[in-house]
């Protein structure tokens, strides 16, 4: 008779058990599942907004178990943050490592103790500089440079960051750092504002660069506006804000924002493989594709690999001498 009821009460389907709420208080409205999205945004950071919580606020729209975003922006800053989800996170790390591109507006004569509008201004000197005196002292950081970094950053120092010692007054030794300005421009020049566009190797910070252009130039200054408008092959164009994200309610549509997972890979060559070849390589084994008759790209290095049969992104590989094709990060959703 207990087997019956027992048999009863389980083909009655009985609604799933709610946690009950406490007194005073009204019970919660249970969290949608989340749901695997495998893709890269670009978005737009608007200012005041750290990059973290821009990735935050993404992530849950888009209510996705993985992401991560590809260099940080600081709060004052504007422009290109990639957030990538699910499989894209693999291939974080190339944007991480790309060089930048930035417009820069540098007010001249003007010093503070952070280096940009953010912080105390500490000294003020004239500004009698002429365009001709700015492009001499812009040619002097163009190529390999060394950088400081400043005090008022992310960096740590046994395992505290460098910001939280500034803002306690301590000022600790920082070891030069070597990086590299590809491109340094002129856009405009209105006393006392300078505009610049950088293009710049990983690690190079635009509030010293415009600082060390101040002193080269004998007024001083400090960074008031910054804006990246490029990370590797990656551009503003076809970057969203966080508005028009929002703004696209049901979340197909927010997904159909998204750059597909090779949308970081299309500065590497592609190579084509059949079915057969495919399980191999997913299966982590190296490949003779001039033995298997693939077309293989002139140079050696890394490229991206796909099945033919349908398109699929199967991951990357690095492509060796003789044509041999060995994996390196593979997409699980192949």
């Amino acid at each position: 008779m207990a087997d019956e009821t027992m048999a009863d009460i389980g083909s009655a389907s009985p609604e799933p058990l709610q946690p009950r709420a406490k007194r005073g208080q009204q019970a919660r409205t249970p969290r949608p599942p989340r749901v695997p999205v495998h893709g890269v945004l670009l978005l737009d950071k608007p200012v005041g907004l750290s990059s973290n919580d821009a990735l935050i606020r993404a992530k849950r729209m888009l209510n996705a178990p993985k992401a991560g975003h590809t260099g940080t922006l600081d709060p004052f800053a504007t422009g290109l943050l990639p957030l990538c989800f699910g499989e894209a996170t693999k291939f974080s790390q190339d944007l991480l490592e790309a060089d930048k591109t930035y417009e820069a507006l540098v007010h001249l004569g003007v010093r503070t103790d952070t280096g940009d509008t953010e912080g105390q201004v500490i000294s003020e000197r004239a500004v009698e500089v002429s365009v001709a005196q700015i492009e001499a002292a812009l040619a002097q950081f163009r190529g390999p440079i060394s950088q400081v970094p400043p005090m008022h950053s992310a960096l740590k120092r046994d395992g505290k960051p460098l910001y939280e010692y500034a803002r306690a007054g301590i000022t600790l030794e920082r070891e030069a750092r070597n990086v590299t300005i590809h491109a340094l421009d002129l856009l405009d020049y209105q006393a006392p504002m300078l505009r610049i566009r950088v293009t710049c190797s990983k690690g190079t910070y635009i509030r010293v660069l415009g600082e060390d252009i101040g002193e080269v130039l004998g007024c001083g200054a400090h960074l008031n506006a910054l804006r990246r408008t490029g990370v590797g092959a990656l551009t503003l164009d076809g970057a969203v804000t966080l508005e028009t994200f929002d703004a696209a309610a049901e979340l197909e549509a927010r997904k159909a924002l998204l750059l597909p997972v090779d949308g970081l890979l299309r500065s590497f060559p592609a190579v084509q493989l059949n079915d057969e070849l495919a399980r191999r390589f997913l299966h982590g084994q190296r490949l003779p594709l001039g033995k298997e008759g693939v077309a293989v790209p002139e140079q050696t290095g890394r490229v991206r690999v796909y099945r033919s049969s349908d398109a699929a992104l199967l991951g990357t590989g690095l492509l060796q001498e003789y044509a041999i094709l060995a994996p390196e990060r593979l997409v699980s959703t192949a």
